[in-house]
């Protein structure tokens, strides 16, 4: 009988997404998972296009339309707290900056977990290496025994360990877009309050950025805090020195950001990366493929990721049932779907790092206008097309088997 096994490293949102769709064509999924259990809590995501039919073919948008985080749309701010431009989320049908869906990543992993009940999840640990040979995959584990596996897949974000045990070094991949940003929980009732439904942002001289936005459970802020740079030598697991850079960064940067950094100084899901992009000649090598960042990350700023994760398992999993044991082919054919779609969401919107995190005053000023005139010609038509994106992919009906 064939191997119907397959290993799956990473349980955010990509991973789950594809464990659900292998045990729905018949495979035997197994995730794996750093973390010790699900994470929680983590910034709001969009979905929107594309990604938004997978989650309704899933049968789960009752689900997530009940978990979604209200917000009236998206405000730049002075340093008085002033709005100085403003974009309702009834502004290009729900599409835009805000979508119409917007949803706690934790919640949606969450979610996407429930909906996996029988996966076999192994968490608090990660792959240390992969043996290929003709018939299958040997992966070694750093706390569980070494298992046998038809196929790999690396869901496991922009630094994926399995990219670089089968790809190469992460640098070989990774294209630096200009900055870092982190994002963190405040529980602030009165800022809380303050947002009034809305996604705040602020922008300070030397291309920083602030932002605050309302969280699902009351007095709940999420917030996030950003910079142009260029790369920095940073031990990403070094929380305590990326708190002081981001405090000494922000230092005096006016609007709400000393009551941001306060929070940050105790967050508990307080996350610091760099802002990037991962290429690839290719999305497989031999019995190893990728999935989602660790393929093909488009990077915060296109707010088009959690799209191309679901969608991407979506086509994944059809493909390998399709393909009916040629995982060559579905892996090819996988490929040939998503190459176009992910080359297309990986175009950053107008301005690039530049736009979001202006460096003068003036710049500043000229983002703000820009915000005002969205609603207009030719703007209007330049920002609808950056949103369209989304959902610029046919996606294949799939047989699948009845339920047991």
């Amino acid at each position: 009988m064939e191997n119907t096994d397959i290993l799956v490293s990473g349980a955010g949102i990509a991973g789950p997404a594809l464990a659900y769709w292998l045990r729905r064509h018949g495979f035997n999924p197994v995730v794996v998972e750093r973390a010790p259990g699900p994470r929680p809590g983590g910034q709001a995501v969009d979905l929107r296009g594309a990604g938004r039919t997978v989650i309704e073919r899933m049968g789960l948008m009752e689900r997530t339309r009940a978990l979604c985080v209200e917000q009236k749309g998206i405000a730049l701010v002075d340093r008085r707290g002033k709005h100085i431009a403003r974009m309702p989320v009834e502004l290009f049908e729900g599409e835009g900056i805000v979508s119409e869906i917007e949803i706690l990543r934790g919640d949606l992993a969450d979610l996407l977990h429930q909906a996996t009940d029988g996966v076999e999840y192994l968490y608090d640990d990660t792959i240390t290496a992969l043996a290929e040979d003709a018939d299958g995959v040997t992966v070694h584990f750093e706390n569980a025994p070494a298992r046998r596996f038809h196929l790999v897949v690396g869901a496991d974000g922009l630094h994926s360990v399995v990219r670089r045990l089968a790809f190469g070094p992460e640098e070989d991949h990774y294209r630096p877009v200009g900055g870092y940003h982190c994002w963190f929980t405040v529980h602030d009732p009165a800022l809380a309050r303050d947002l009034d439904s809305w996604f705040l942002m602020y922008n300070a001289p030397g291309g920083l950025v602030a932002a605050a936005r309302p969280g699902r459970l009351p007095g709940e802020v999420k917030a996030s805090l950003g910079f142009r740079s260029e790369p920095l030598t940073l031990d990403r697991r070094d929380g305590a020195a990326q708190r002081r850079l981001l405090a000494e960064r922000f230092a005096g940067a006016g609007w709400e950001v000393e009551r941001l950094l306060a929070g940050m100084a105790t967050a508990e899901d307080f996350a610091f990366d760099s802002y990037g992009q991962i290429h690839l000649d290719h999305y497989a090598r031999g019995r190893v493929v990728l999935l989602g960042d660790a393929g093909y990350s488009p990077s915060p700023l296109t707010g088009l990721g959690t799209s191309l994760a679901l969608v991407g398992g979506y086509l994944l999993a059809g493909e390998l049932a399709a393909a009916a044991g040629d995982f060559a082919a579905a892996f090819a054919r996988y490929e040939e779907r998503m190459r176009p779609y992910v080359a297309r969401a990986q175009e950053l919107p107008p301005g690039g790092m530049n736009g979001y995190a202006p460096d003068t005053a003036l710049m500043i000023r000229l983002r703000a206008a820009s915000m005002r005139w969205m609603d207009r010609w030719p703007l209007r038509t330049i920002i609808a097309a950056q949103f369209a994106k989304a959902g610029d992919i046919a996606l294949p009906d799939y047989p699948l088997p009845a339920r047991a």
